[in-house]
Parts: structure tokens; C-alpha cells; sequence
């Protein structure tokens, strides 16, 4: 009876550490570049993106493709939870900085 109790704890357990083993993508802003510029993800599987800016100004990450737009706060972190996709390339950028800032997600 104890052994069937902790066996249904640890499957329980499980079950819930599920969806935190997503995969996730990280990127950095610093000097208003994305690094990595090109990174990459699964297809046809959620994935979360991390954005961390190293900036001291505020950054607006932006995706018409991957439908998201979201500011990072100056030395701030921001997760998005992004749907399963399609293989292919994704662009985003920062929409304050458009000209030095811009990288392409390539799901495959």
C-alpha cells in the first residue's frame, strides 16, 4: 500500500514537470543586437522564448510572423509562450531600435 501511494506521488509528479520541459529559446539583448541572431526551435511543438536586455534602455521584442510584442524593461527579462509552428523562418525585431536590431527564429 505505501509503495502504490509513492508511486502515484512520483507519476503525479511527473505528469506536472511535464510542461516545464518545454523547449526554450534564449536570447540576449546587448548594443541593440539579438545573440543569438538565428536561433533555433522545434517544429510543430510550443516552445517558450526568454528575452533578456542588457541594455540600459527599454527594447519592444516584436513578431508579425509569431504574433507577439512585448517590452523588456532596461536589464529585465520577458518569457512568451509561443504555439507550435510550422517550419520555416520567423523575423523579429526590437520595434524601438528596427535598424541595428533583428533576427529571424528558424523552426525545423
Amino acid at each position: 500500500m505505501k509503495t502504490a501511494r509513492i508511486s502515484a506521488v512520483f507519476l503525479t509528479s511527473a505528469l506536472f514537470a511535464a510542461p516545464a520541459m518545454a523547449q526554450q529559446v534564449q536570447l540576449t539583448l546587448k548594443d541593440h543586437k539579438f545573440s543569438p541572431a538565428q536561433p533555433h526551435a522545434p517544429a510543430n511543438h510550443a516552445f517558450t522564448i526568454v528575452v533578456k536586455n542588457l541594455d540600459a534602455t527599454a527594447a519592444e521584442f516584436e513578431s508579425k510572423t509569431l504574433r507577439v510584442e512585448k517590452v523588456v524593461a532596461p536589464g529585465g527579462e520577458i518569457t512568451m509562450q509561443i504555439r507550435p509552428l510550422n517550419a520555416g523562418r520567423y523575423h523579429f525585431f526590437d520595434d524601438f531600435h528596427q535598424d541595428t536590431t533583428e533576427g529571424e527564429l528558424v523552426v525545423e
